[in-house]
């Protein structure tokens, strides 16, 4: 039994040793391409195992992230105090929540970002 178990070590680690990959380009200008950051912050070192799903194809980052979608949208003028966001509404949408516009400047939809400002009548 004991020797099962060391000829099947000894066939794997011999198997292993026999597929190593060398490469067959000794161009010094050839480069991996730089590995793109996503908005978490994502990146893969040399060698992570968890950069095989990229094999044979790139990375696919967003360069437009949520954030500064929703940043490029103008706030709402509302003429009350109060104004209520559902996303959208229906089923694309959030809970409905009320927002308080008594505090001075834009205040944002603590869901979406949609940012809602009360008008001032002078």
């Amino acid at each position: 039994m004991a020797l099962c178990r060391s000829t099947s070590v000894l066939l794997r680690c011999n198997l292993t040793k026999a597929f190593t990959c060398r490469s067959l380009c000794s161009s010094s200008r050839l480069q991996l391409p730089t590995e793109k950051v996503t908005h978490t912050g994502q990146v893969f070192e040399k060698g992570d195992y968890r950069a095989l799903r990229y094999v044979d194809r790139e990375k696919e980052v967003n360069d437009k992230f949520a954030i500064d979608l929703v940043h490029e949208e103008p706030p709402t003028e509302v003429d009350g105090r109060n104004v209520w966001c559902d996303g959208g509404g229906g089923a694309l949408g959030h809970p409905k929540v009320y927002i308080n516009l008594d505090a001075s400047g834009p205040q944002p939809c603590g869901y979406c970002g949609l940012r809602f400002v009360q008008k001032h009548h002078h």
